[in-house]
Parts: C-alpha cells; structure tokens; sequence
C-alpha cells in the first residue's frame, strides 16, 4: 500500500507588495479608538505605538539606541529566528523594553505615523532592505524583514480583531 502525504506551506505575506499593503492599512482603518484587544494589555493606541517601534529603529536613528554588542549577540542569538522566521508569534509573548508602551497614546497619531511608515516601507520596496542591518539583529535579507514587518503587524492586528 502506498501512500501520499501532501500539505501546502503557507508562505508570509509580503508587506513589499502593494496589494498586501493596502490589505494591512485597510485592517488599521477599521480600528477605532475604543477597540478593544483580544488578548494582552495594550490599549488600541498603545499597540498602534508599539508597532511604530519597528519602523522607528529603520527610519529615525538615534531613537532607540543600540545596547552594547555583547547585548547585541545574546538578542540576535536568542530571538532572531522567532523575529525573522514565517512562524506566528505566540500571544502575549514577552517584547523588548523599548516596545513596552506604559502610558495612552493619541490614537490618530500613532495610526497616521504607522501607515506613514508601512507606505515608506513598501515604496522603498524590498531591494532597498535586502542586506539592510537591522538594530538588534545584524544584516537581514529581505524575506527576513519582510517576515518581521508582516508578522508584527499581522499579530496585533489580529490582537485588536481586524
């Protein structure tokens, strides 16, 4: 008797493409200020603020400084592949102090400052990132910036139920 195993891998969206773009800003407009998580602790604006920190280490440097590099090796060392890989983030996993967001933010603010970033981001496309250092983890190709970006995004959105 033979048998066949077959199964589709689901590959990450890519956030270069105009069209998963549009998907992700198209999911933060149906967000409202008084939306309510899912899951954690973030309030709706908080978590529009939390996800600008990725976008704050690519495009405002000085931001958030860099730890030293033995911090730098154990960061990159430790959760690099949960960051870059295709694998969803688990809920309520633990975050980088700079991400913790422990005051309110304005809603529209933080919302216009996010979809700003994810517009640049898919401008610059995915050749301006491919060999781009990232703060915490070195260099990244683009199928690794990609998957952060997206997969960031995608896991709080769907923290928020959009």
């Amino acid at each position: 008797m033979n048998v066949t195993l077959s199964f589709k891998i689901k590959t990450m969206k890519n956030i270069f493409d105009q069209s998963v773009t549009n998907e992700i800003i198209d999911r933060i407009n149906k967000l409202t200020p008084t939306t309510k998580h899912l899951w954690g602790k973030m309030s709706v604006s908080q978590m529009l603020a939390h996800c600008n920190v990725s976008y704050e280490l690519v495009y405002e440097e000085g931001k958030h400084p860099k730890g030293n590099a033995f911090m730098r090796f154990i960061i990159k060392l430790m959760a690099k592949g949960t960051v870059t890989s295709e694998k969803a983030y688990k809920q309520s996993l633990q975050t980088a102090p700079f991400f913790i967001m422990k005051e309110d933010k304005d809603f529209e603010a933080e919302k216009t400052r996010l979809i700003n970033f994810i517009t640049k981001t898919q401008e610059l496309g995915k050749a301006y990132f491919d060999g781009k250092e990232s703060h915490s983890f070195g260099m990244l190709n683009k199928t690794e910036w990609n998957n952060m970006f997206y997969k960031h995004l995608d896991h709080h959105l769907r923290q928020f139920g959009v």
